[in-house]
């Protein structure tokens, strides 16, 4: 069973909404924190209440081990969120989170006979278009050089030793999980799915892409924007009015929030 202490653990909700109507649970990128996601929330309508995974061995979590796999972290979290299938949210993920979110979502559908309201795959292929990626396995300043050159960090970082050494064992132990996974064929979701690519992100080919309608019989639609990898950083704007079309068709503009 679920307890709300689980909840605590794992949600993050920066900006409670009790008049929400829709709910969007937001997955982070490899080595990221559920602050990844505080600029969206900030920027949704009232109506949407975003609920920001925090994965263990980071921040407040500092103390717990990294997930030692992808299946491991979905299994998890379909446990925290299954309270909530009453009416199913949406889904949002970055890179790694975008895997994460579909896996859950998986497991949610197995389990209800539902799978989410939507699912926004954001910066990564589909969970079949596989690549050989060995990234975990380098040395500590490759290993950082290479998030320094995704443009998710800024190169500041690596003049913190003391935060280097705090981030470190999330973010290898991140990158070792998704490096690791490998896709498994079952039941297809019957959720729309939009994909959201940069134009400059050498993570994610066009086809690449496209395959995630292989993983679902609901509509698919992919959409580029300008940017690497980090794209949504640049589109908090644009990503945000799409996120609200297809949870709040019809709704008024939003109010600023405090």
């Amino acid at each position: 069973m679920t307890t709300g202490l689980d909840t605590e653990l794992w949600i993050r909700r920066f900006h409670p909404c009790p008049e929400a109507t829709a709910r969007l649970v937001c997955f982070p990128h490899a080595g990221g924190s559920a602050g990844f996601w505080f600029a969206l929330s900030a920027r949704l309508h009232p109506k949407v209440e975003v609920l920001a995974v925090q994965y263990p061995g980071r921040q407040e979590r500092r103390a717990e081990p990294p997930a030692e796999d992808i299946g491991g972290l979905a299994d998890a979290l379909a446990g925290v969120l299954k309270p909530l299938w009453d009416a199913p949210p949406a889904f949002l993920g970055h890179s790694m989170g975008a895997v994460v979110a579909y896996e859950t979502a998986r497991r949610l559908s197995a389990a209800t006979g539902a799978g989410p309201a939507a699912l926004f795959a954001s910066g990564r292929r589909a969970p079949s278009a596989h690549r050989e990626e060995t990234l975990h396995l380098a040395d500590d300043g490759a290993l950082l050089a290479e998030i320094v050159r995704q443009g998710g960090t800024p190169a500041a970082l690596l003049d913190e030793p003391e935060l280097v050494e705090m981030i470190l064992p999330a973010l290898r132990g991140d990158y070792r999980a998704i490096e690791r996974y490998r896709y498994r064929p079952g039941p297809l979701l019957d959720t729309p799915v939009t994909v959201l690519t940069g134009s400059e992100d050498p993570k994610v080919t066009p086809e690449e892409a496209r395959a995630w309608q292989d993983h679902t019989t609901g509509a698919t639609e992919v959409l580029t924007f300008t940017g690497g990898h980090f794209f949504p950083l640049r589109h908090q704007d644009r990503i945000g009015a799409l996120i609200e079309g297809r949870l709040l068709p019809g709704s008024a503009p939003p109010q600023p929030r405090p």
